[in-house]
């Protein structure tokens, strides 16, 4: 105890150069918290906005049906087996059957994927239900990052053409009904939905589906002959993939930011061995030992760390708190990165990361304390007292 008050005297009467070294250990703590955060909320908000508006409770796709082949959409469909038709009816499923097409905004021409999907459906949050109206037009609907690539508004017209089951092309006018905005760029980037009964007929694909997306909550995925069920761990195996590589990346920083705030406590304890010789030569002369003398500059250069945690609490929870109710604003640009990236990110702060990193600092500041201070168990005490230890 005797050890610990001496420690925190000398630190105190350092002044400015304690209160930096606290400063600049609280700031690493911080932004490490803060950083964590972020990428935790990024992942936890993007998982829910893709379950409210594509994945929901999992989907069954087709077995030739890959989303990365556009080869695979003219064989990647099939009739709805009995097993998801009843899904179906029950409204514990929608299906989806996707093709490729071309749209012709302004006398341009764009390469999309026409889906389908019934304007009733209350599985995902998408708006289907703009799409019902008069029979005799196509209803359309369009996210925004599509409607500001092609420039097109809400009850504009504009061609499609599409190839059908047969291989012929056919092409037709439809209505713009509604623009959505969603985080979600998979069921937005290049993308015009119209009704499933719509696009069956077009394509000639009547009761056909390329996948199926199940209600939130359905705990059992019966194995239908076929069909591929993917749930949230393999749906959610990219996000998950790049939140990883964030992390990664984050921990670089983490690195860099807390191998500076130790840099400045190892320099300043080789400053107080080097200036402070006659009061360590005055310790021995007391009746201290050698490692005793080293055990009061590990604690004294420890105590950066539990200031800094202190200090951290201080300014950074006030800080940390009100990132976290109002949120941090992302880059527009982030809408084309083809990512699930909300507007504002909310960080969701983990107890777990703020004790890790808090023993890490407690425990590397020790280290970084303890190594300049075992220079003090060869000084000799009548060459200390002089001041002349080389």
């Amino acid at each position: 105890m005797l050890a610990f008050k001496l420690a925190l005297k000398n630190l105190i009467g350092a002044g400015l150069r304690t209160w930096l070294n606290v400063f600049v250990l609280s700031l690493a703590l911080v932004m490490i918290v803060f950083q964590s955060g972020i990428i935790h909320g990024w992942d936890l908000q993007a998982k829910i906005d893709m379950t409210e508006w594509e994945v929901g409770g999992g989907e069954y796709w087709h077995n030739l049906y890959d989303p990365y082949d556009p080869l695979s959409l003219n064989d990647g469909h099939g009739s709805l087996p009995s097993e998801l038709k009843k899904l179906y009816n029950d409204g514990q499923a929608v299906p989806v059957l996707v093709t490729q097409a071309s749209v012709y905004p302004e006398g341009r021409m764009r390469n999309i994927l026409l889906k389908g999907i019934d304007p009733s459906q209350n599985i995902v949050k998408l708006p289907a239900s703009l799409m019902k109206g008069d029979s005799l037009v196509i209803n359309a609907l369009i996210g925004n990052r599509m409607a500001n690539a092609t420039r097109l508004n809400k009850n504009d017209m504009v061609t499609v053409r599409w190839r059908d089951a047969n291989g012929t092309f056919d092409a037709t006018e439809i209505r713009i009904a509604g623009i959505f905005h969603t985080n979600v760029a998979s069921i937005d980037n290049n993308q015009i939905w119209i009704p499933l009964d719509k696009l069956q007929k077009m394509t000639g694909l009547d009761g056909n589906a390329t996948y199926i997306i199940l209600k939130q909550g359905i705990t059992s995925a019966p194995t239908v002959p076929g069909w591929i069920y993917k749930g949230h761990d393999i749906l959610f195996s990219e996000l998950d993939t790049i939140i990883k590589s964030k992390s990664i990346g984050g921990l670089v920083l983490y690195i860099i930011l807390l191998s500076l705030a130790l840099l400045a406590v190892f320099d300043t304890q080789v400053l107080s061995i080097f200036r402070r010789e006659k009061e360590i030569g005055t310790y021995i002369a007391l009746g201290m030992t050698r490692w005793q003398v080293v055990r009061l500059f590990t604690i004294e250069g420890a105590m950066h760390s539990i200031l800094s945690v202190v200090a951290g609490a201080i300014w950074g929870m006030p800080l940390l708190y009100l990132v976290a109710k109002y949120g941090f604003a992302m880059p527009k640009a982030t809408e084309g990165y083809g990512l699930t990236i909300a507007e504002k990110i909310f960080p969701v702060y983990s107890l777990g990361t703020i004790i890790t990193m808090t023993i890490i600092i407690l425990v590397t500041t020790t280290i970084v304390s303890y190594i300049p201070s075992r220079k003090i168990a060869g000084m000799k005490p009548t060459e200390a007292l002089r001041g002349k230890v080389q």
